[in-house]
């Protein structure tokens, strides 16, 4: 029997999700074939064509057949006849939003699901009454997922908590424990691999969407004090979003060297990996309560043996030891940001002994190659009797 299963995400894919189909690629047992109801807008992620899948594509899918379609499953009988000729044997919903649109197809393909919480998904206040619909989607999605997601839990094989921080977040939402699994996504460690002697540059990088948990507003006021010091230290600013022409004006009345790249290709941020001295990410909670779940960049950052400061945020410190794989200040302390960031520019011996400690951590705890496979074994687990949960 064929093992192939359905990655659903209903827009595909933004290259901040390169993620998904790192985990998915890395599988032995499970083909993935990724599924959605259309294309992010913009550049997005070159999937593999022959197995993605996007609803938009074979038929006329206007905004408002959309949402009947997410919230009910009514419409596109092709769409569901064209699922059903892949046999796929369950489903695995990236995000809580996607893991409810996802839900009529589970019924219809009687099939098991799970769903993957990255982040905003589970610590956005749902009693906010600001408008959330760039994260959730247009009127009425936002409510329709905050009104479903206990019924998702209830229906879903498991919920999948990219760190302890999201675990507990789920359970503080109403998801029964017993339905969640923490499991860390990982990176290759072989794509992301020092050279064997690279050239460090005075640069601090920071890489990320730049929105505000990210916290880039708090890196350049760091670094307007770091440059006080430390002139020769540039900051170079990896990532697009919407507060890009805020921060570039910031930067401009602070800071005497740094550099806006936008976003860049994968091959790119390796490439800076590699001249950075070192990498800092200070995220934080954004007004929303919106938080990170586990940021992938600084394990990307670890993997290259390039030290990493950061902010004791979400699921952070899982990832980064403080004092022994790198630093973390507490949320939105600049003054904080900046020492750490003083110390390891003055301290070579201790960004090396960061570094050594970090790659060893990716090895061992964050390792795509390593982790993918206890995730096929929870699919192994699931099938066993999946009739249960159809």
């Amino acid at each position: 029997m064929e093992n192939n299963i359905i990655i659903y995400r209903d827009t595909l894919l933004p290259y901040s999700e390169t993620f998904i189909p790192a985990q998915v690629e890395n599988y032995k047992s499970y083909t993935g074939f990724y599924v959605g109801t259309s294309r992010c807008r913009g550049r997005n992620y070159p999937l593999p064509a022959q197995r993605t899948l996007v609803l938009s594509e074979m038929a006329k899918l206007t905004l408002r057949r959309k949402l009947l379609f997410l919230i009910t499953g009514l419409g596109y009988p092709d769409w569901f006849r064209r699922l059903k000729q892949l046999s796929p044997r369950l489903i695995h919903a990236h995000f809580g939003p996607d893991g409810v649109w996802a839900l009529p197809m589970r019924q219809r393909l009687k099939i098991p699901l799970i769903v993957t919480f990255h982040g905003y998904d589970i610590t956005v206040n749902q009693d906010s009454s600001d408008d959330l619909s760039n994260m959730f989607g247009p009127h009425p999605l936002t409510r329709v997922y905050f009104w479903r997601r206990r019924h998702l839990f209830k229906t879903a094989h498991f919920c999948i908590a990219v760190s302890e921080f999201i675990r507990t977040k789920l359970i503080e939402k109403g998801c029964p424990p017993d339905k969640i699994l923490v499991h860390y996504i990982g990176i290759d460690v072989d794509k992301f691999a020092p050279q064997p002697h690279p050239s460090r540059q005075p640069v601090v990088l920071f890489v990320g969407r730049l929105v505000e948990k990210k916290g880039c507003q708090y890196l350049i006021q760091a670094m307007a004090q770091v440059q006080s010091v430390r002139p020769d230290l540039e900051l170079v600013v990896i990532g697009d979003g919407g507060l890009r022409s805020t921060l570039e004006q910031q930067a401009a009345h602070a800071l005497k060297r740094y550099r806006f790249l936008g976003a860049q290709p994968s091959d790119v941020v390796r490439d800076w990996l590699n001249q950075a001295m070192l990498l800092c990410l200070p995220s934080v909670t954004d007004i929303y309560h919106n938080c990170e779940g586990l940021p992938i960049t600084l394990l990307e950052a670890q993997a290259m043996e390039v030290p990493v400061v950061s902010s004791m945020h979400a699921g952070i410190p899982e990832a980064i030891i403080h004092g022994e794989t790198g630093f973390l200040a507490a949320e939105k302390d600049w003054q904080a940001l900046a020492e750490n960031i003083l110390t390891l520019a003055s301290n070579e011996q201790l960004r090396k002994q960061f570094a050594i400690a970090g790659r060893q951590q990716v090895e061992s705890k964050f390792n795509i190659k390593l982790n993918s496979p206890q995730l096929e074994a929870v699919y192994d687990r699931i099938l066993q009797k999946p009739k249960a949960f159809c």
